[in-house]
């Protein structure tokens, strides 16, 4: 059967891609390879009627894409946890402790810490997030690991700890693995006053549940979405480009959009695009990470004065309230294979031990909890775009470009927010589709 386009993976950012064109009249299919739409966004609905997120949960102010698309399908923005009231709490093998500053901060710790957050963001604004690679000093920025730059700069080593903690936190690699270039066109892309401000990046949640996003647009499209079609090769031509599906069905069209994570686009077999556009797709990596979603009876965390969020250097690397006594939990790349280790039957019982640590007994009591080990999933291979020392050069000017008629689009094709950047970069990919006709 042929089409218009064929648009890759049903996530954000094919979604967005799809629902575009098909509103220009164009005859899209979108084929993926699960039997659900969303990609790295879930959900799930608890007997008491509240939404629980499985996936991407936050948004900030920022993300204009994302905000503009939630607009346009009628939903609903909230005040996320970052409105929660209560004091963050911060978990060391050595202590536990609440608010700032942490419990391993001595003597001019906190004046360090400021004054390395300052360099750190006049820094980045002297990157472009459009074309980091066009910097002067790319190359060295480039070379640098976020923890290099810090101990380069003589930051004290409680500094230091604090940023890694930090960064554990978010799962998407330790700074000692982080290119200093990719940090600052992180920073450049939704600049603050702070190293990662969680009220610009997660200050907004969709009220009824991010994944909702994801539905509402695959009703949009109805019969234009075929589920449980994982592609196995594409060819691409150009007067018609060809999609062969696991069991050797043929699709065909005269573009592709292809909104994969770079992780399941390595196995499927690509001619017809350049080798330094597969090159460069093929250099990105993504960071193995997991997340652990509990659901209470009660925010019970609160009654101790504390927020629900924490930075953590267990197995969890962070918690946060995502919703009505629900908390969501990430586990970082380094912990990954930790978790993997657990025997699947004691995997809960530890996680909760680590929640258990931070807000006290009724921890190890949820109602319900769902583990998503996105970094084996083998439709995902990963969480966020991890971007090692020299990955920013290595992946080039080619990040996020196209090659008509080949598309490009997801969340590993921009840096502000892998929700952002899958509705950012899909839309621009319908844009870019419609340009050339």
């Amino acid at each position: 059967m042929n089409h218009d386009v064929i648009v890759l993976g049903a996530g954000l950012a094919g979604l967005s891609a799809a629902r575009d064109l098909a509103a220009a009249g164009v005859d899209v299919l979108v084929v993926e390879a699960r039997d659900r739409v969303g990609g790295r966004v879930e959900q799930q609905h608890l007997p008491d009627g509240r939404t629980v997120q499985l996936g991407g949960e936050v948004v900030g102010r920022a993300h204009t894409a994302y905000l503009g698309l939630v607009g346009e399908l009628g939903l609903t923005l909230t005040r996320s946890y970052t409105a929660e009231p209560g004091e963050i709490v911060r978990a060391t093998p050595e202590g536990v402790s609440a608010g700032d500053p942490p419990h391993w901060f001595g003597p001019g710790d906190t004046a360090e810490h400021q004054q390395a957050t300052e360099e750190f963001v006049a820094l980045a604004k002297t990157v472009d997030p459009e074309a980091p690679w066009s910097h002067e000093h790319a190359a060295e920025l480039d070379a640098l690991s976020v923890g290099e730059w810090l101990r380069t700069r003589g930051t004290s080593p409680a500094v230091v700890r604090l940023w890694e903690i930090g960064q554990l936190g978010l799962a998407s690699g330790s700074n000692e693995r982080t290119s200093l270039l990719s940090a600052l066109r992180k920073q450049a892309a939704v600049p603050s006053e702070g190293h990662y401000d969680y009220e610009d990046w997660e200050g907004l949640r969709v009220a009824e549940g991010s994944a909702t996003v994801a539905l509402r647009m695959a009703a949009e499209l109805g019969p234009r979405v075929r589920l449980g079609a994982p592609v196995t090769a594409v060819d691409i031509r150009p007067d018609r480009c060809t999609v062969r599906l696991r069991g050797g069905e043929t699709v065909t069209s005269s573009a592709v959009v292809c909104a994969l994570p770079v992780g399941p686009l390595r196995a499927i077999a690509v001619t017809g695009v350049s080798a330094a556009r597969l090159s460069s797709l093929h250099s990105q990596r993504q960071a193995l990470a997991a997340k652990l979603v509990a659901a209470y009876d009660r925010p019970f965390w609160q009654e101790r004065g504390l927020s629900g969020l924490s930075e953590c250097e267990g197995v969890l690397g962070s918690t946060w309230p995502q919703s009505t006594s629900v908390l969501s939990a990430l586990v970082p790349p380094e912990r990954y294979g930790v978790l993997l280790g657990m025997p699947t039957h004691l995997r809960q019982a530890e996680l909760l031990a680590d929640i258990e640590a931070l807000y006290g007994p009724d921890a190890a009591r949820p109602s319900a909890t769902w583990l998503r080990l996105w970094g084996t999933d083998p439709w995902t291979q990963g969480y966020v775009t991890q971007w090692v020392p020299g990955d920013v050069l290595r992946v080039g000017p080619l990040h996020g470009t196209h090659e008509p008629p080949f598309y490009v689009c997801g969340s590993d094709q921009w840096v502000a927010g892998y929700m952002e950047g899958a509705v950012r970069t899909g839309r621009a990919a319908a844009r870019e589709v419609l340009l050339r006709g």
